[in-house]
């Protein structure tokens, strides 16, 4: 009976917003409500050879290689009520299926096969409020945060247990238009592991306890709540964002139950700067808090780049320089001196190493990809532009751990060297009509000593098309 409830508010629910805009422009009028709706549906096939253990583990249902097919369908409705007031529903699926390699995690399947369903979602729900007492824009509901908060260092998805299933955030947001040339950010946010604010459509079958708590799937690592004030400023050619992030982290997996709480304070700036055909800029964290059982928390963390331009050359080519630097713990010391990437666990500078970082930061972090911590890394990148249709780009990343490790599995990790290795990687992207793109995407890496002499190289490798509708 329970499902059944769920399903139809679920069916309710985007009928109210992308069926019925007919009957809202007759009862509005057409200069007064503006409606629109639509659907996205991308596939990929990602192969992974020895991301995640780099073959010095056993392989098991997580650390296995993979090659496997993702279909991700999205629809989507909105009302806007004289670009005053308006309602945004996006309801979001991502099958897969696992077929073509090894990986299996749904081999307890009744019916034998390596088919995962995934649940259907509410992916966004929200509703805006714009110009508020002249000066106040309020979104209230679940929405995305990409391309909001500078590049996403701190805040781009919410839900990185799904990865790239869906990025929202279950949040209050206030922007405060303070001046011409600066406004504010007031915002609150509230992620649990599982979703238990609207509801979803379950898959028929619960994968492994890592991927689903009660039949529903794990979208973060802990019970996440924070505030978050974020300025932004520019005079002229210079952009100043400020910002103050109060985070708490509750009842952390790891491997097993962990009730501990952590609460976390970071403040930290973005700068940008750009001169004819020139950019540079970066961006500096610092952080510090307390665990419930009296340890502290501290971490530093940013980057630094510098990228031109050329328009009028051949293939429009753009280079970038770039620097990156997160804390990493030391040993011997009372304190946990770790980045924390509070809601930035994403492919931000690559998509191969989040996999591989899984063994290296699950105490920190649980068995969810991409907690971005004790890293260095050195990258040169450059792109041309064979056309405005297509584009490649190439990089090369070098990538180094501040800190050794100690204690985690000599079969990976040498827990002795700093060295991480070398990354290459490379996009090729094509633009075949105004609804239809796609891209081509590959990154190599040959592990250094921070790993075991056991360490293989590892590739990542991933196709996608995508239409909009």
């Amino acid at each position: 009976m329970k499902k059944h409830l769920v399903r139809f508010f679920l069916f309710l629910a985007v009928g109210l917003v992308i069926s019925s805009t007919a009957y809202a422009e007759h009862l509005f009028g057409p200069d007064e409500l503006d409606t629109s709706y639509g659907a996205v549906f991308r596939v990929r096939q990602e192969v992974w050879d020895n991301v995640v253990t780099l073959d010095t583990l056993a392989p098991t249902t997580s650390g296995a290689d993979r090659n496997f097919l993702r279909l991700k369908t999205s629809l989507f409705g909105k009302l806007d009520y004289d670009k005053k007031a308006a309602l945004f529903l996006k309801v979001t699926n991502e099958m897969k299926w696992y077929g073509l390699g090894p990986y299996d995690s749904f081999k307890n399947n009744p019916n034998g096969d390596k088919f995962d369903p995934d649940e259907i979602i509410v992916d966004n729900l929200y509703f805006d409020a714009k110009n508020l007492l002249g000066a106040v824009d309020v979104r209230i509901g679940r929405q995305d945060f990409i391309g909001t908060y500078g590049e996403g260092f701190l805040l781009m998805d919410g839900t990185p247990g799904d990865g790239s299933r869906s990025f929202y955030f279950n949040a209050a947001k206030a922007n405060v238009k303070v001046s011409q040339n600066f406004n504010f950010d007031l915002t609150y946010i509230t992620d649990p592991k599982t979703d238990i604010y609207l509801p979803s459509i379950h898959p028929s079958v619960t994968g492994t306890t890592f991927q689903f708590v009660n039949n529903k799937k794990v979208l973060t690592a802990s019970n996440e709540q924070a505030v978050v004030v974020y300025g932004r400023g520019k005079i002229d050619k210079l952009t100043v964002e400020p910002y103050y992030v109060y985070k708490t982290e509750k009842g952390l997996s790891a491997g097993g139950i962990d009730p501990t709480r952590l609460d976390l304070n970071t403040f930290g700036a973005r700068i940008l700067y750009s001169i004819d055909k020139w950019n540079m800029g970066g961006e500096l964290a610092y952080q510090f808090g307390e665990y419930d059982d009296g340890r502290d928390r501290t971490g530093a963390g940013g980057y630094v780049f510098v990228g031109r331009k050329y328009d009028t050359v051949m293939w429009k080519p753009e280079f970038e320089l770039r620097y990156v630097y997160l804390s990493g713990d030391k040993s011997g010391t009372d304190k946990v001196e770790t980045w924390d990437p509070l809601f930035s666990r994403n492919p931000y500078w690559n998509e191969l190493i989040i996999y591989t970082l899984i063994p290296e930061t699950s105490k920190y972090g649980g068995s969810i990809p991409g907690y971005w911590t004790n890293m260095e890394i050195f990258k040169v990148s450059g792109k041309a532009n064979f056309s405005p249709e297509t584009s490649l780009a190439l990089s090369y990343q070098y990538l180094w751990a501040p800190q050794s490790t100690a204690g985690l599995p000599s079969a990976m990790f040498s827990n002795s060297g700093h060295s991480r290795g070398h990354l290459p990687t490379a996009v090729l992207s094509h633009k075949f009509s105004k609804n239809v793109d796609g891209y081509l995407q590959f990154e190599y890496f040959a592990p250094e000593n921070f790993y075991s002499s056991q360490a293989d190289d590892a590739i990542f490798f991933r196709w996608q098309l995508q239409v909009k509708l």
